[in-house]
């Protein structure tokens, strides 16, 4: 998935940067069961030409299964706002996803928590029908250039807050100050090349 600002999609730098059954195919990340983790569909028929607001949060069940679909320990507070627009077939989306998420350390294994306040941008347009020029073009550009996909004229809020907030979880956490500490090798064992060498030296 990329975004409108040309982020791609993927694990986040920061764990204060900142699916399900969804709209769109790339929009789709499913628990293994493939339940969707999140799934709070939006007819584009109900934006209006003045755009609409919208607020959703997770139960503390849905927070539950993005947690385990995100990999991370927990998920607390889920919760996200949406400033929707159209231009025509071409659905403007953008708000924020808010919430806490525990992880353990990836040195010390202990318990740490973060806030993700992750930023969302993303267009979304119907695929344009074969055999037509529109999809000649389609077909020519790359993801980066493409909107998401809208399909059967719905898109999937819970969808997207889920995507973008697995965009915002920090893939190491460390605790502050944690460091790898590489095994320590004795300085006084053999060498690997030690019975070689002396083999060497045994030779005419």
């Amino acid at each position: 998935m990329t975004r409108k600002d040309g982020r791609s999609g993927g694990p986040a730098k920061s764990a204060t940067k900142s699916a399900t059954k969804s709209a769109s195919a790339k929009f789709a990340p499913r628990r293994a069961a493939g339940a969707p983790a999140w799934s709070v569909p939006l007819k584009v028929d109900a934006i209006p030409d003045t755009g609409l607001s919208r607020t959703i949060e997770a139960s503390p069940e849905i927070c539950a299964a993005v947690a385990e679909l995100a990999e991370v320990r927990a998920i607390f507070g889920l919760k996200a706002t949406f400033d929707l627009s159209r231009a025509g077939e071409v659905v403007h989306v953008t708000g924020r996803v808010t919430a806490d998420v525990g992880q353990n350390c990836v040195v010390t294994l202990d318990p740490l928590e973060f806030t993700i306040d992750e930023p969302i941008d993303v267009l979304f347009a119907p695929v344009p029908e074969e055999g037509t020029e529109a999809h000649d073009a389609h077909r020519r550009k790359t993801d980066e250039e493409l909107p998401e996909a809208l399909i059967d004229g719905a898109i999937d809020l819970g969808a997207i807050a889920c995507e973008f907030l697995i965009l915002g979880v920090e893939p190491y956490p460390r605790k502050p100050g944690a460091e790898f500490a590489p095994p320590e090798v004795e300085p006084d064992g053999p060498h690997p090349f030690a019975a070689l060498a002396a083999l060497k030296k045994t030779e005419p």
